[in-house]
Formats: structure tokens, sequence, C-alpha cells
């Protein structure tokens, strides 16, 4: 049965049966839900997707294309809010999502890609060859979300002002000896504490730069000399790759460890503060911290954590949105919020 002779059987045009397939906004869900159980006892299974890319030139197929390991991204609690903001979007408008991860070369990326109709790019991808080898220029949209590229609409947050707002409530308290835990902000991979002389990634490079001109910003407000606060590096928003710095840092003798940790993630922050506590160090007497992302997994835990929150489900409907030229593709902002938690009251 064609889709032609499905819209006869049930007296209702061509449209109508294909929007209930392909864009469920566009029909009430009684209409949809009859014309879905017709198509079904009739044993229409919907309209070939093939057929309707070649006659159309459009797949509804939208690529997002990962910093990191496809694994690393659905597991990490940023990433895979910002996916179920861009999916929310996507099921609306009778859209699939197809997942790249940007660890790989353009040889290996499945050749589906080439019939996407948009790329939402998410992170700096660890080269821009990838990107380079993409049908892209003048040929597909594209957006970015957490870093620029140059050409292309890019959704950021407020990265800066954020750092500033966070780092200025801590040190609202006195602190003795503040500590900075950065995430990938060196040139060179640095699983330590950063040396004096370590090259730091540009703003433009990364968007935790961003983050460290708002502390600095606040430490330098408060009179304490940011070339003076030591800092370390984590290479991996995990607990296994923070566990090893942030240990490091806890087991220095008291009158060296810091009594302040401002963290560039709520994940380095919950491992700083497991590992606090395993060490009988009391948060926040001993010990404060604060991190950065407001994910649910800080907020639910005691003590709770004091954070930026960042809508990273919002992020991900904004990327969406303008991929699906639903709202014009131009440069977006979106602001944090401080969650004052337990941490660092």
């Amino acid at each position: 049965m064609t889709l032609k002779e499905l819209a006869a059987k049930l007296g209702v045009s061509t449209a109508t049966v294909s929007n209930a397939f392909n864009r469920p906004d566009q029909l009430s869900p009684l209409l949809r839900e009859r014309i879905l159980n017709e198509a079904k006892q009739l044993g229409y299974r919907g309209p070939d997707a093939k057929a309707r890319s070649l006659r159309t030139g459009r797949s509804r197929i939208i690529a997002v294309i990962l910093a990191e390991s496809l694994t690393y991204s659905l597991n990490d609690a940023v990433a895979s809010e910002l996916l179920s903001g861009i999916a929310e979007v996507l099921d609306a408008h009778g859209h699939t999502m197809l997942l790249l991860s940007g660890r790989k070369n353009a040889s290996q990326v499945p050749g589906s890609s080439s019939i996407a109709d948009g790329f939402i790019v998410y992170g700096l991808m660890p080269s821009l060859m990838l990107l380079d080898d993409l049908p892209l220029p003048n040929q597909r949209p594209l957006v970015a979300v957490d870093f620029s590229l140059e050409g292309y609409p890019a959704v950021h947050i407020d990265n800066e002002p954020a750092g500033y707002a966070i780092a200025n409530h801590a040190l609202k308290t006195s602190s003795r000896r503040p500590g900075i835990i950065n995430l990938r902000l060196t040139k060179h991979p640095c699983n330590d504490r950063v040396a004096p002389d370590q090259e730091l990634l540009p703003a433009d490079r990364t968007i935790t730069r961003s983050r460290l001109t708002g502390f600095h910003r606040a430490l330098d407000e408060h009179g304490i000399d940011p070339a003076s606060v030591p800092m370390w590096n984590i290479e991996e928003n995990t607990h296994d790759v923070c566990a090893p710095v942030i240990a490091s840092i806890l087991d220095l003798p008291d009158d060296e460890r810091p009594d302040l940790l401002l963290c560039m993630s709520d994940r380095i922050a919950l491992t700083a503060l497991t590992l606090a506590e395993q060490r009988g160090l009391r948060v926040p007497e001993d010990l404060r911290l604060t991190g950065f992302d407001g994910i649910a997994e800080g907020q639910y835990r005691s003590p709770r954590l004091t954070t930026m929150r960042q809508d990273s489900v919002e992020k991900g409907r904004v990327a969406a949105r303008m991929i699906l030229g639903l709202e014009p593709p131009r440069a977006q902002l979106l602001h944090t919020e401080l969650v004052v938690g337990d941490s660092c009251p």
C-alpha cells in the first residue's frame, strides 16, 4: 500500500498521513493516533525513507559530532543532558539523531553522515580535519556548541562571568590557601600540578580558560595575586582520572593543603569530596569546595555542592532548533545560575 492509497482509504490528504509519521506536532494527538492505528492494521509502515530522501534531497537525519568517544559522552552527565535536549526537538519534528565521535578520523565516520541534513558539533574536536572532510560549506547547516567555528553559529554559556561569580562567592569567606583544579587547560597533556612555565590553552581553544579568567578576576578583587594560587590540571572529567591528582592535593601537609578548591567541574568537586571524607577531612570546616555544571548527583548527596548550574538540556534544544531552521542561526549565550550548597556556604 502506498501513502496515497492509505490517504484515500482514510479520507484524509497525503500531507496529513505524511505529517502523522514525520511531523507529529502538526496534528492533534487523536488524529495522529487514528492514522497510525489504521496504517498498522492495513500493513502500511510509513513513507519509504530512501525514496523520500531522493525525492526531497532531505534525509531528516541530524548528525551530532561529539568531541569525545561515544562511551564517554553517554556516561557524562553534561553531555547526556545536551543530547537529551537535542533529541527532544528532533523527535518533535520527525528527525533522527546520528551520533558520531570526533575521536575518529574521517575514513572511520559512518557513510550515513554524508546524507545528514545538518551537523551539531559539541566540544572542541581533537582535530578539525574531521570537519574539513564533511560536506559542510554552503551545503549543510552546522551549529557549534561550547566552542566557536568561524563562519558558523555557536551556542555558549557565560563561562567567564560564571567563573567570577562562584569564585567571588567562595572568597567572601576568608581563605588562607586557595587552589584551582582545571579541566584540560594545558597545551600539553598534564594530569598533575601545573608548573609556572607550563603553557595554557587560549580561550578560543577551551571554554575552561574563560572560567579560569573569571576565577582570577575574583582573586584579584579580593587582594590575592592569581599567580600565587597553585593550579592542578585534570585531563579527563572522570573519577578515575581525577582521583590520583586530587589525592596528591589532599595528602599535602596541613600547612600546604588548600583550604578552598575551585573546581572546573562538578565531577572534579565530587571526587574531591569523596576523597576528603575518606581522609577524615570535614567539608566545609577543613576544606571548602566549589564545582561547575550543576549536575543532579551534586545536589542529591550530602554535603550538597556549591556550583554554577548550566542548563545543558536547553543548550541542546537551542542548537537543535537552529539546525532545523526553527530559529535564526546566530551566536547564542545562555546564562548560568549560582547554586549555594553546603560544600561552600
